[in-house]
């Protein structure tokens, strides 16, 4: 499996922001360049978000080279590869998250941005408790969808199929590789769970370090991979008059990929 590795196993994938004062730029503002929102009243903050985001379009629209059938593989996790890598190559922070998107058994969606960690001809692997949200809605309706949005190139990838588990050796290999304070929050957390506090969730962390010391975590009996096994794949790119490009790989009669454009 190709791994979709990144040194922060616990990265917040949340963006800065900015202070929410009515005057002066805090230190860290003033640290990052994020200035421009400082001494500003909300309509103008609007209207700097406005700005800042057709700025940014602009910017990838000169970037973003057309997606022509000709020049795309005949598979489409080849050419996944070559897109995750220039994602990083444009130094993305997280280029390999993605939305997921599962359904209730009435077909309520829910979405939840997850870090993809691997990829094979078996499909797309991300880990998780199986008793959270995702988890249960996956053991009653086994099918997901999957979106990396890459902003700095105006691409996202869109990957539709079901899901299963992923081996127990493949859970254990992956939950041994996490660093022992993601180890430690696994084994704490109730994922989806209401819970007391933030304060009762920590005192459970420490005292499951307090435990086990300096000695082997157990392996956590509900938390492990799930794999989502390619039906559909859309390549999507970005196009300065908003005819973009979308390309989808489905599989054909004689189980060969076939390629077909779609209208934006």
């Amino acid at each position: 499996m190709t791994p979709l590795a990144h040194a922060n196993d616990a990265a917040d994938l949340s963006p800065a922001t900015g202070s929410g004062r009515d005057g002066g730029c805090s230190a860290t503002e003033l640290l990052t360049g994020r200035t421009a929102y400082c001494n500003k009243s909300p309509a103008a903050i609007v209207s700097l978000a406005i700005s800042a985001e057709l700025g940014t379009m602009r910017a990838v629209t000169g970037y973003g080279k057309p997606l022509r059938e000709q020049d795309v593989k005949a598979d489409p996790l080849s050419q996944f590869a070559i897109w995750y890598r220039d994602a990083g190559a444009t130094g993305a922070r997280l280029p390999e998250a993605a939305a997921l998107a599962t359904a209730s058994a009435d077909g309520a969606p829910s979405l939840r941005m997850v870090l993809v960690k691997g990829f094979d001809e078996r499909g797309f692997v991300f880990f998780s408790n199986y008793a959270s949200l995702k988890g249960r809605e996956l053991a009653i309706n086994p099918r997901a969808a999957l979106l990396f949005y890459w902003d700095s190139l105006g691409r996202q990838v869109r990957i539709t199929g079901p899901v299963e588990h992923t081996s127990s050796t493949e859970s254990h290999t992956y939950v041994r590789s996490r660093p022992r304070e993601s180890q430690l929050s696994a084994l704490a957390s109730p994922q989806s769970q209401t819970i007391e506090s933030r304060l009762a969730l920590e005192q459970r962390a420490t005292e499951l370090k307090q435990r086990f010391g300096d000695g082997e975590l157990p392996l956590p009996t509900n938390w492990g991979g799930f794999r989502l096994a390619i039906e559909t794949v859309e390549f999507w790119q970005q196009r300065h008059d908003r005819l973009h490009d979308r390309l989808r790989y489905r599989r054909g009669d004689s189980a060969d990929w076939v390629v077909e454009r779609l209208a934006p």
